[in-house]
């Protein structure tokens, strides 16, 4: 199995046109060429968006019986296929098969741009289809610029008991393995996460799921909302969080805010940071460390009717984790603020 890296997520939303022009003009996404709407049935539209390696397809139909306009009636708009670049669909999707992955669609070629590709899908987890991807890689010179420069990771939210069996099934049938692992208690909430990643590692999903022996969170509304499981997020990775937040922020982007408690004590908790405190509570950006250095993350406010999909954006110094650190800081921060207004 050798899979890559994220060729592409593609979302079912019910205005394709729409939804692609907010992105490109809040997050700076180019279009991208024609995605190959020649082979689309009728009714349905397709807008390709690009940035550094980072591809997303928007899909929306006007025909009520299309998959697409079936999974928006669902779901709401969301990611309904991940893309995985590979060096041969054929052979992932029969190696897929012999794991028990159910077939979607069968390895085909045609043509993007007028370049040939090979594509296969597998069932994935919920309504989420998996899609095996051979393309010729584009030479670095040749992607679009941009502040964001990669999908560092994408997060699944799972219904309660089906963390392992999901697991299981990406191990088996992509080849993913275990990277990490960990339960995480916040407050009365706690959720259990596993990160599995690509040998490459250009692919990694966390998956989290909840505890249901414990108050209702956050996981458990995205779960009710969404009806079942899904994407609840992309992270976007970034060479300059402090830039790029900024610049954002200038074109619409609403970001989470954080507690000012959350700074006054991030320095005894971990110590100095390679950005400084000051630009980090001035722009809302969370830190946190683990032993290959420190992660930089802030995540935008939803704008889905049902408050199921956000964005993250993320930079790496050396580390290697997911920031998990902050789910417990951050509610801290605000348990303090709560109790000195009290």
């Amino acid at each position: 199995m050798s899979i890559h890296r994220i060729d592409h997520v593609e979302f079912h939303v019910a205005n394709a046109d729409e939804a692609a022009r907010e992105l490109a003009g809040t997050f700076g996404f180019r279009d991208g060429p024609d995605p190959g709407a020649a082979r689309l049935p009728a009714g349905r539209t397709a807008v390709l968006l690009r940035q550094g390696s980072i591809r997303l397809l928007f899909t929306s139909s006007d025909d009520p019986a299309d998959p697409a306009a079936r999974f928006v009636q669902r779901h709401g708009d969301g990611v309904a296929a991940i893309g995985l670049s590979c060096d041969d669909a054929a052979a992932c999707f029969a190696s897929a098969l012999a794991a028990g992955a159910v077939p979607l669609s069968p390895p085909a070629a045609h043509q993007e741009d007028g370049h040939p590709v090979v594509s296969a899908a597998i069932r994935g987890f919920g309504d989420v289809e998996l899609r095996f991807v051979q393309r010729e890689p584009l030479p670095t010179a040749d992607l679009p610029a941009g502040l964001l420069v990669e999908l560092d990771h994408l997060a699944v939210c799972v219904p309660s008991g089906e963390l392992a069996s999901t697991v299981r099934f990406l191990e088996q049938t992509l080849g993913l393995r275990q990277i990490f692992t960990e339960y995480i208690a916040v407050g009365t909430q706690g959720m259990d996460s596993i990160v599995v990643q690509s040998p490459s590692g250009g692919v990694t999903l966390t998956l989290i799921e909840p505890d249901t022996s414990r108050d209702p969170g956050q996981i458990d509304g995205f779960l009710e909302q969404h009806q079942g499981v899904g994407v609840q997020h992309l992270a976007f990775r970034t060479e300059d969080i402090a830039l790029t937040v900024q610049r954002l922020e200038q074109r619409g982007v609403r970001f989470l805010s954080t507690p000012g408690r959350y700074y006054d004590h991030l320095r005894e908790r971990l110590g100095d940071s390679v950005i400084p405190l000051e630009t980090l509570r001035r722009l809302n950006i969370l830190v946190d460390r683990d032993h290959g250095g420190q992660l930089f993350q802030i995540f935008t406010r939803s704008v889905h009717p049902r408050r199921t999909f956000f964005l993250e954006v993320i930079e790496r110094r050396g580390a290697l984790t997911f920031g998990s650190a902050n789910i417990k800081a951050l509610y801290e921060a605000v348990e303090r603020t709560d109790a000195s207004h009290a």
